[in-house]
């Protein structure tokens, strides 16, 4: 079955040609090879492109290695990286004329002086470039010097609910019960037991990802780093800051781990894609504030495997998967900090803070949001937009929910929407 990633695919298209290397990065097992070698592929091959000016090769598959005299087991047993020498020669006897050609290049960072290599295919009229490449030595953070600013990235993450849904049979409740469990990695989507879904999860958890850390970064081994994100998958979507998370790891270890070794921690985290980071940022002083911020995580599944499925709170999934569906559509997410100032009963006047859960900004367009499991009372529902009254401006303010209701805008005009519909429908911001 194919799962389509429409969104992805169409930002590979308005690229190219840009004069760019299209930089394909995410999490590990994502998507990343299946979006540039079959989905972007045969976008190309229905566009009119020949087969003989699209250039699929792979640095990790032995059959495309042996295309060009190298041995993938001789390369990991020596752990060298593949000759770029012999790797141009066979690209030079490809180009049988002056038309565009595609070179599409997945495990790049296999290639010894990739960045050369790369930056020198760029600069030739006739060629458009696309890379994909493992997170443990190609991330984000590095793509600007890998490429000098010639690179273009486009971050891939596991499937949203509604790329999920559309490869599932059944109702949308019980599609959404089974994202909020084991996420939305494509393969976990694909696999038909809760068995095969967990044994899998776990796995890429403790030989994949936890592994990658520490070889990038040259740890002496995962323990202390997979403490913190046992840590850190207990607080998804509270406050939380390097210092309270190094006296949560001695309470819990009965250990040290100074904050900023903390920092460092979830900076590796971070760039592994294993979470995401959401600072908060003050409404009216318009200025960050970058501590205490929230983690997520990239993948629910990811998280709930890391607590053994021990802690599936409904709330705070639920928050997780909201940020992630807005960081899907490309907003940039922050935490909202409004402070205020109101009487006391002496008639004494106070400052007070109040969050709102999510700051989407895109271009010209900024939303603000609340993450609410239900609204069963007018007490809970002026609890919940307390912080929206705080605001003083026309951006559009929406609250979710977690059941199933009638999007409609209150008497304040504040939107309140159902989760389903919320990430089903891809306008439901603009109701």
């Amino acid at each position: 079955m194919e799962i389509k990633r429409d969104k992805y695919l169409e930002r590979l298209i308005v690229r190219k040609h840009n004069g760019m290397t299209k930089v394909i990065t995410g999490i590990r097992r994502c998507g990343k090879s299946y979006l540039l070698n079959n989905l972007f592929y045969y976008h190309l091959i229905g566009a009119g492109i020949s087969y003989d000016h699209i250039i699929r090769f792979a640095f990790d598959s032995a059959e495309d290695l042996s295309l060009i005299g190298e041995d993938l087991i001789e390369i990991q047993k020596t752990n060298r990286k593949v000759d770029p020498v012999k790797f141009m020669k066979y690209i030079a006897s490809k180009i049988i004329d002056n038309n565009m050609y595609y070179l599409l290049l997945d495990e790049v960072q296999q290639l010894g002086n990739f960045e050369a290599v790369l930056n020198s295919y760029v600069k030739k009229e006739n060629f458009d470039v696309y890379v994909t490449g493992s997170n443990s030595k190609f991330l984000s953070s590095d793509i600007v010097t890998e490429f000098r600013g010639r690179g273009d990235i486009v971050h891939v993450m596991p499937l949203s609910f509604s790329e999920f849904y559309s490869a599932r049979n059944g109702s949308v409740d019980k599609a959404l019960e089974e994202f909020s469990i084991y996420g939305g990695l494509p393969l976990v989507c694909l696999m038909k037991t809760d068995e095969e879904k967990i044994n899998y999860l776990n796995f890429q958890l403790l030989n994949v990802y936890l592994k990658d850390v520490v070889a990038r970064n040259n740890l002496k081994n995962d323990e202390n780093i997979g403490e913190l994100l046992n840590i850190l998958a207990s607080d998804i979507s509270t406050l939380v800051n390097p210092l309270k998370l190094s006296n949560t790891f001695k309470s819990v270890k009965k250990s040290t781990i100074s904050s900023n070794t903390v920092d460092s921690y979830i900076k590796y985290l971070e760039e592994a894609f294993l979470i995401k980071k959401s600072i908060r940022y003050d409404i009216k002083g318009k200025k960050y504030i970058n501590t205490p911020f929230k983690i997520y995580f990239e993948d629910i599944g990811i998280r709930n495997a890391r607590l053994n499925f021990m802690q599936i709170e409904t709330t705070h999934i639920m928050e997780n998967i909201i940020f992630n569906e807005l960081r899907y559509r490309g907003f940039n997410v922050d935490v909202g900090v409004v402070e205020a100032e109101e009487k006391r009963e002496d008639l004494s006047r106070v400052k007070r803070q109040y969050e709102i859960d999510f700051v989407a900004n895109l271009g010209s367009k900024k939303y603000y949001i609340q993450s609410a499991y239900e609204i069963d009372s007018e007490g809970k529902k002026a609890q919940e937009t307390k912080s929206f009254d705080k605001t003083n401006d026309s951006f559009k303010k929406i609250i979710v929910v977690f059941r199933n209701v009638i999007p409609r805008r209150d008497e304040k005009g504040y939107l309140i929407i159902g989760l389903e519909d919320f990430l089903l429908n891809e306008n439901s911001l603009d109701l």
